[in-house]
């Protein structure tokens, strides 16, 4: 693996992870919006991560690896944003609200506070970690430009 390939790799992380933390801003900010432009409850979003072009398997680079070091990877990606679908609205009485339904039922988004802020420091870790390891990365070629002097 080239130098470059290392900072590549760490970068594209960091990308993918700030890109995570807008989406789950996001969420956070529309909590409370029973009503998008559609005339739906907000839905909650989710980010989903695949590797870039270019790369193997999991299993074809594990086996690699155990028996050589000539594996190079080429970084994450995202690879799409989704509603949660799976998560049911939080249906709260409140027939006073204008978008009740004739039981008095209004439907808020199916975002979960607790849930969200704990996939903010999730992220907010990967990204720390990202970080390090691009740091490292530039530390290593700094010293191997030193030893040349």
């Amino acid at each position: 693996m080239s130098m470059f390939s290392a900072f590549n790799i760490s970068a594209t992380g960091m990308t993918a992870q700030r890109y995570r933390m807008d989406i789950i801003s996001q969420n956070v900010a529309n909590a409370s919006t029973t009503r998008t432009a559609d005339g739906t409850p907000y839905r909650r979003q989710i980010v989903s991560f695949e590797e870039k072009p270019g790369q193997t398997s999991f299993s074809h680079v594990l086996g690699k690896a155990a028996y050589s070091h000539g594996y190079s990877g080429n970084g994450v990606k995202v690879s799409g944003v989704f509603e949660d679908h799976k998560t049911e609205m939080n249906m709260v009485y409140d027939p006073s609200h204008p978008d009740a339904d004739e039981d008095g039922y209004v439907a808020y988004p199916n975002v979960n506070i607790i849930t969200e802020m704990t996939n903010m420091i999730d992220a907010s870790r990967a990204y720390e970690a990202n970080s390090t390891a691009f740091s490292a990365s530039k530390s290593m070629a700094l010293n191997g430009l030193q030893i040349g002097q």
